[in-house]
């Protein structure tokens, strides 16, 4: 074969290559039966799905079932704006609030595994404002509250596993965190996240460190320890390691202005359960210097597929290793013990570092198989990673309602599909 041909094939197999690092490969898709579902079966979310948008629960969805490695299921329902009639599509995007925490929970392991950090680590060694904490202890009539030193320093495991006392804003925290300008992270905020992190320092906690899991603003504190440690803004870190290893080109904490008009609209519905009524709507535009670990990213189904199949393939998509496989065995290990988990109806009855994940069956179980770690978002989405099965489902709308149970009502209708 002539030498110059030789030269440019090995060109072009190199330019492949090095495109395919870049931005993936296609997961693929499959016959449901394949891979052990019924497409009967699986028909039955259509109905489902087509009767929720007609109950007007929900404006639209996009759901998708991946199975041994290949998308079984994907299909799109609804509307993405009722206002415009703009129907919802497989590449719409969603704001998926606190199934961030996964990502940046996947991006301080990251440098944990490189001696960057330890689990058992004091956060005041990055944050010295954390030195030190204080618990607020109510008076025996809940109407007071007096201080005192916390019993052990937080973590970096309190924080992935939300033990570590920081809060939402919740019960004796409310007025304290309003007072001191604390955020959800759910919109566009002003300053950086160092500035509300740093102050958040000075607060007290609602528990000790280690002794009760509390919802809040840990992962946030872990996403500006990611800055700390890796001398990078957490968008650019979580860039360079995780969306463009992974090939998630559509997952970003700043929309840009040329896929806006692929962001699906937040809904919500009167207390009469009435007609859905248009809810807040950052446009996400702008040009945003607070990254919210805990809350802040847009993504797609698909894009969120990749990162949920690097987690089930034990840290690696087609051949690009993000995590080792004995740390996403640990990631999914129970880590709070016997600690209640508040969420045990949606996300597990256990909490393992940055996911629920269900380790017995009881009286919140909905047929899923022990195992299974996820999460939700608070704009009504959810993923989850069957390891069993070997199988990620996810759900994502963009509504303020969380009382109709959809999502649980869906995860059902996964399961009963399988039938192989």
């Amino acid at each position: 074969m002539n030498r110059r041909i030789v030269c440019f094939l090995a060109l072009l197999f190199l330019m492949i290559v090095s495109i395919t690092a870049v931005f993936g490969e296609d997961l693929g898709t499959t016959k449901p039966k394949r891979v052990g579902l019924s497409s009967e079966r699986l028909a039955r979310i259509d109905s489902f799905m087509d009767r929720s948008m007609d109950d007007r629960q929900i404006a639209g969805a996009v759901v998708l079932i991946a199975k041994e490695g290949k998308i079984a299921y994907n299909k799109a329902y609804g509307l993405a704006d009722i206002e415009s009639g703009a129907p919802m599509k497989t590449d719409s995007m969603f704001r998926i609030a606190s199934m961030s925490k996964a990502l940046t929970s996947t991006a301080i392991m990251i440098l944990y595994e490189e001696g960057r950090l330890l689990m058992t680590q004091p956060i005041s060694d990055f944050i010295p404002g954390f030195k030190d904490p204080k618990v607020i202890e109510p008076s025996s009539a809940g109407d007071t509250y007096s201080l005192v030193p916390a019993h052990r320093e937080i973590t970096v495991r309190h924080l992935l596993n939300h033990t570590s006392g920081l809060t939402y804003g919740s019960g004796l925290h409310s007025d304290i965190y309003k007072k001191a300008g604390m955020t959800v992270g759910l919109e566009p905020v002003e300053g950086t996240i160092g500035e509300k992190i740093d102050k958040l320092a000075t607060l007290p906690l609602i528990s000790h460190p280690g002794e009760q899991l509390n919802y809040g603003m840990s992962i946030d504190v872990l996403g500006y320890i990611v800055e700390i440690v890796s001398g990078k803004p957490l968008n650019e870190f979580m860039r360079e390691r995780i969306f463009e290893p992974l090939g998630m080109k559509d997952t970003c904490f700043v929309l840009p202005e040329e896929k806006l008009p692929r962001l699906a609209r937040i809904y919500t519905r009167d207390k009469n359960g009435g007609p859905m009524r248009k809810g807040d709507d950052p446009s996400y535009l702008t040009g945003t210097t607070y990254f919210s670990g805990g809350a802040g990213l847009i993504s797609t189904a698909d894009d969120y597929l990749r990162f949920a199949q690097m987690i089930l393939n034990g840290g690696e998509l087609n051949g690009v290793r993000i995590l080792g496989k004995r740390t996403v065995e640990y990631m999914s290990e129970n880590s709070i013990g016997d600690i209640w988990a508040p969420f045990r109806i949606h996300s597990g009855d256990k909490m393992g570092l940055g996911f629920g994940i269900r380790t017995e069956r009881g009286e919140f179980d909905e047929m899923e198989n022990l195992g299974i770690i996820g999460w939700d978002g608070a704009f009504y989405t959810r993923f989850w990673i069957d390891p069993k099965e070997k199988l990620v489902g996810i759900f994502m709308s963009q509504s303020r309602d969380w009382t109709n149970d959809l999502i649980n009502r869906y995860r059902v209708l996964v399961y009963q599909s399988i039938v192989e």
